[in-house]
């Protein structure tokens, strides 16, 4: 049976896929009620990193779980950046988010509501030097460039202008996940050092924005907040142990390709993620 699967996970990757790449499982720890796991995927000689942290109801977090959450993605989200810098962050790092996605679809609205949740102190740099010293951050800035069909302009053009006029020392994309299990929606927090091609997991592939297309390293942080219709019904059938459909079931699964499941509580879950992700990336890049 022809495989009906689509994934942005690198927790979903199999071991060893068709194109070659293999999946190598490098770290897993618990911590509270949240496991870590540090992938590394492998092609050709290169290697990408991904951490995931995953706890479940990743939106029900509140209080001290919240703090503590937000506190324990930060820290990886720092190592991350030091790591593919070569710097400390500190008053002297530049950092450009970039929230990724469409703002009017509420499944993809992470990355423009993380942005909107964020305080960006970049400008502060220039026009309140005091202040900025007292805060202790990093230079942050952010914006949210929307999608092709809002702008006409690829993302990837619009963040690369970003980054020549603000001169970050990285960039970190935040995204709208597709996973292949319904039992990892907002539930996982995935952060890698690969970088991200916008709607590569709905089928709808844009310009990769990496550190090749921007100069800069590139940190993609995302949630999964949908599944491929095809996927659910493909891995039903794997269950059942039916290898074998006939050309009708194989014409809805084509079609199935482009519908996406998303949980009934999108529109809770959009918005206390974003909420999360933005707190965690501001602990990052501030005195933790």
């Amino acid at each position: 049976m022809k495989e009906y699967t689509r994934t942005d996970l690198a927790l979903e990757k199999k071991t060893s896929s068709k194109d070659g790449t293999i999946a190598e499982l490098c770290r897993e720890e618990r911590v509270g009620e949240a496991m870590i796991s540090e992938i590394a995927l492998k092609k050709e000689g290169a290697e990408d990193r991904y951490v995931t942290v995953s706890r479940e109801r990743l939106w029900d977090a509140d209080g001290t779980d919240f703090d503590e959450l937000t506190t324990l993605i930060a820290l990886e989200i720092r190592k991350i950046a030091r790591r593919v810098s070569g710097k400390e962050p500190n008053t002297d790092f530049g950092v450009l988010i970039a929230g990724l996605g469409n703002s009017e679809i509420t499944a993809d609205a992470i990355g423009p509501l993380t942005v909107k949740n964020l305080t960006v102190t970049r400008h502060l740099r220039e026009f309140e030097p005091s202040l900025y010293t007292k805060l202790g951050t990093c230079e942050i800035s952010a914006f949210a460039p929307g999608v092709l069909g809002q702008t006409g302009i690829e993302t990837a053009e619009l963040i690369l202008g970003a980054v020549q006029n603000s001169k970050p020392d990285i960039v970190i994309a935040v995204d709208a996940l597709a996973a292949r299990s319904c039992e990892r929606l907002a539930s996982i927090v995935q952060i890698s050092d690969a970088g991200i091609s916008p709607g590569s997991g709905i089928g709808n592939t844009r310009r990769a924005i990496t550190e090749e297309s921007l100069g800069v390293p590139v940190i993609s942080i995302g949630v999964p907040t949908v599944v491929n219709s095809s996927t659910l019904v493909y891995d039903a059938l794997e269950k059942a142990g039916i290898e074998k459909i006939d050309k009708d079931l194989e014409s809805v699964l084509e079609t199935g390709r482009s519908f996406f499941v998303t949980p009934k509580e999108s529109d809770v879950i959009t918005k206390h993620i974003s909420a999360l992700l933005a707190e965690s990336i501001s602990k990052a890049f501030s005195a933790i």
